[in-house]
């Protein structure tokens, strides 16, 4: 397949988003005034997976490793810049406001940062115009082309694994200990903002290596807690995990 791309400047893909941040432009995001959720997901994980596994590979970078009850599993934890409406650093005229500053995520759109994931242009907010053919090209046979956004990728999947044990440090230092399914949905932490950028700051400045914490699993389908529960999982029965509050972002319809 091959795809060509260009920018419109229409605004459309800074509205309504949660935008993935690494822990600095978190850092940065948060020093504004702006608001940045924690969403966490979790997979069992009994056996490291074999190298020609290359999803579940990536999975393992980008991931911690826990304990749910006696269930092994590794946990992924997501920054986000979130808001509704406009993004608060996009000006009138459709311009960003931090264009020289903006996030990985930014740059690599429309690309998507997930090898594994299509590209397709019908899913993204862009109008028709933004792909018409005799554009910058972005596709040739499947494959992104470009020195500098095949750059951009190896950026945001080198600090992804820079960030893990920050991560996983702010998680112990907010009480997140919550996560849903993978595949599932994500549960959604909404600390507050001066709370979080101060537990971003301490988890960068701590040096202290941390053992195998407990997570608990939560789940809007009553099959999925019953099948973690036979397999020894730990799974939440509210909306207070630790002392963090959380909201479940499903992607199904909830089964109870």
């Amino acid at each position: 397949m091959n795809v060509d791309f260009e920018c419109t400047k229409c605004g459309k893909c800074c509205h309504d988003l949660r935008v993935p941040l690494t822990v600095a432009e978190a850092l940065a995001w948060l020093a504004r005034g702006d608001e940045v959720q924690v969403l966490c997901d979790a997979l069992p994980w009994l056996e490291e997976p074999p190298q020609h596994n290359l999803q579940a590979l990536q999975r393992r970078r980008r991931s911690f490793a826990a304990m749910s009850g006696s269930l092994p599993v590794m946990v992924m934890v997501i920054l986000a810049g979130a808001y509704e409406g406009p993004c608060p650093n996009l000006l009138p005229d459709m311009r960003c406001g931090i264009y020289e500053q903006r996030p990985l995520v930014c740059r690599i759109y429309p690309a998507e940062t997930n090898p594994f994931i299509e590209l397709n242009p019908s899913q993204k907010a862009c109008p028709p115009n933004a792909w018409a053919p005799g554009l910058p090209g972005l596709l040739r046979s499947g494959k992104l082309v470009g020195a500098e956004i095949l750059s951009l990728l190896q950026q945001k999947h080198d600090i992804d694994v820079c960030d893990l044990l920050v991560k996983q440090k702010l998680c112990r230092l907010l009480g997140i200990d919550c996560a849903a399914v993978w595949n599932e949905g994500f549960v959604v932490y909404s600390p507050d903002r001066v709370d979080l950028l101060e537990a971003l700051r301490q988890a960068i400045g701590q040096s202290s290596t941390l053992g195998i914490p407990t997570w608990y699993f939560a789940s809007n389908r009553r099959t999925t807690r019953e099948a973690l529960l036979t397999v020894g999982a730990l799974c939440s029965q509210g909306l207070t995990s630790s002392t963090a509050r959380y909201e479940y972002l499903g992607f199904f319809a909830a089964t109870d």
